[in-house]
């Protein structure tokens, strides 16, 4: 019963309206009563400080400060194995597999559309049919900063508007289409192994979601999906290299990982395991 009713309640909370507000306070410097809050917060989501760059939660002036903080550096290194990707978050598998057609799979009983996810622009998702994908979700205590799983040059960024849904499993159980859904940023590059795209999708609450080479992107929220592309010619052209930081959330989220077919097989994997930035998350096939 409990859990019927924070499915229903947020299809008629005013989550764009609740989030900005939340992310006005995240953002505002109130000195002692932002420490108390980031402290109350540690305790209620057992964050580990001993990782943080910054252990001591006085030295952030605003919320959003700690919950961007930044990991102690050389903590999370990146296998340095010519074939392997690693992991582009701190989180928890959602779910990870084939891409079958046009379809990724969320939860029992649901499905969505690739395309939808995309933003609807049947090119861009064209590359990833029938390949792989990986959603991974970020909880309260995680890191929200995003890194680079393989290095590659970004060649699109679209901004998809949407709703602001919870994306916890429980509302990924029970929410239809909620990533292709939800408002989101797509952010596609060419590597190695060909196109990868990297979706990284807003939740109620989420104030911002920002890139390294655009900042925020949203808010503020738009009404219509806003495509931009880099080349060389333009004199645009962003390459990321493998580990490198390439975008964060202000308040938590998940992103979701598309990859071409037979290029990568997933390290051994499933529904509920925790992954770490760096750690082994695909190896490219030997036929990639």
């Amino acid at each position: 019963m409990i859990d019927w009713l924070k499915i229903k309640l947020q299809y008629v909370l005013p989550k764009h309206a609740l989030s900005r507000l939340v992310g006005s306070l995240a953002a505002a410097e109130l000195g002692r009563f932002t420490t108390w809050i980031i402290t109350l917060f540690i305790k209620q989501f057992n964050v580990d400080m001993s990782e943080a760059k910054e252990s001591d939660p006085a030295s952030y002036a605003s919320f959003n400060a700690f919950f961007t903080r930044e990991l102690k550096s050389g903590l999370r290194p990146f296998a340095d194995a010519a074939n392997q990707l690693g992991h582009a978050v701190d989180g928890t598998v959602s779910q990870l597999g084939p891409i079958e057609g046009d379809t990724i799979f969320q939860a029992k009983g649901h499905h969505y559309s690739l395309t939808a996810l995309l933003g609807g622009n049947a090119e861009l998702a064209q590359p990833f049919k029938g390949g792989d994908f990986a959603t991974i979700y970020l909880s309260p205590r995680d890191y929200h900063r995003i890194h680079m799983p393989l290095t590659g040059k970004l060649t699109d960024m679209v901004y998809v508007p949407g709703e602001l849904f919870s994306v916890n499993p429980l509302t990924a159980q029970n929410v239809p289409g909620l990533f292709a859904r939800n408002e989101r940023v797509v952010a596609i590059f060419d590597t190695q192994i060909g196109k990868v795209a990297i979706v990284l999708v807003g939740a109620t609450i989420v104030a911002s979601i920002e890139t390294v080479w655009a900042g925020n992107v949203t808010p503020p929220a738009g009404k219509h999906v806003t495509h931009w592309q880099y080349t060389d010619a333009s004199g645009d052209s962003i390459t990321l290299a493998q580990g490198e930081e390439m975008g964060l959330f202000k308040l938590g989220s998940t992103i979701v990982a598309c990859f071409e077919p037979n290029k990568v097989d997933f390290a051994d994997l499933q529904a509920g395991d925790v992954t770490r930035l760096g750690q082994p998350f695909a190896t490219i096939r030997d036929d990639a």
